[in-house]
């Protein structure tokens, strides 16, 4: 068993990017030298994803653009014999892994953002991801740590994080039977619960894997938070009739859907990165001592 289909939820405005998501897909913000897009398409390749499927809008053509081949920028780099740089554009899609691309015509919420791609998935079992969400420095990627429970339970996961409580007005939050340390048994889930409602602090971020049932359960969700199709709500209906599993991932998970969560990733991405980790470090441990300096004066 392998989830073999992975779908990206990319239709979105990007508002709180604005005016820097005006022309350009908010997935393809920068962290570091990749855009976010990528580095979720690299976690559903590495759990075996063959094929991506990519929930667009008119404004996301850059998107496809990323994905698809540049031949003349390849030949200007391996004229220049730039090869680091062209193994780099070469790597950003295997040449054994395909895209899909089809436009959400409205944007009526992640819910009807997935059973959009109904005709790409059909009755296979697929993954999500939520490019906003980027999550490394796990044991393993995060997809890779839920591909492993699927293929031993059969069933949908999805991954949750313990949050503090007062928070818990912004996630869906689940209710849980534990099974084993880090995995349980969704009882119920509540989209964006006051504190003093929540049935725990358990909240369900950006990755699942879901049964094709969901499709159905979507037409005949109605609208709910902000007038949208909460795909919360086709799962709640979805553990009435199937087991459905909490899996809390090992890795840290940046909310780069905000300011201070795409600031944080960059940073701490930058640290560990390769070629500038070392250079950038010194940099901050300088930058803080000044402002130490500064403060004292």
């Amino acid at each position: 068993m392998r989830i073999r289909k992975a779908v990206f939820p990319v239709a979105g405005l990007g508002t709180r990017f604005l005016p820097a998501t005006k022309a350009s897909a908010k997935e393809m913000l920068p962290v570091v030298d990749k855009p976010l897009v990528q580095y979720a398409v690299q976690e559903a390749i590495a759990a075996g994803a063959e094929e991506m499927i990519f929930i667009t809008s008119h404004t996301k053509n850059s998107i496809m653009d990323h994905f698809d081949r540049d031949y003349e920028l390849e030949a200007l780099l391996e004229g220049k014999n730039k090869q680091a740089l062209l193994q780099s554009v070469r790597e950003i899609l295997p040449s054994d892994v395909n895209c899909v691309y089809i436009r959400q015509a409205d944007a009526l919420g992640l819910g009807h953002a997935i059973r959009c791609a109904l005709p790409a998935v059909g009755d296979q079992d697929f993954a999500v991801l939520l490019a906003d969400d980027l999550i490394a420095g796990g044991r393993q990627p995060c997809l890779t740590e839920m591909q492993r429970i699927y293929r031993e339970y059969g069933c949908s996961v999805l991954a949750v994080q313990r949050i503090p409580w007062e928070d818990t007005a912004k996630y869906g939050i689940v209710d849980t039977i534990p099974i084993a340390p880090g995995l349980s048994e969704i009882r119920g889930i509540v989209e964006k619960p006051e504190p003093a409602q929540a049935p725990s602090n358990l909240a369900v971020v950006g990755r699942y894997i879901l049964t094709p049932r969901v499709f159905s359960l979507l037409d005949d969700t109605a609208p709910g938070a902000g007038g949208e199709i909460q795909l919360t709500d086709a799962i709640e209906t979805l553990i009435g009739e199937q087991t459905v599993l909490a899996h809390e991932f090992t890795g840290m998970r940046y909310d780069c859907g905000s300011k201070i969560g795409h600031l944080k990733a960059n940073v701490e991405m930058a640290l560990q990165h390769d070629e500038i980790g070392d250079e950038f470090s010194a940099y901050l441990k300088a930058l803080t001592a000044s402002e130490s300096s500064f403060d004292a004066s």
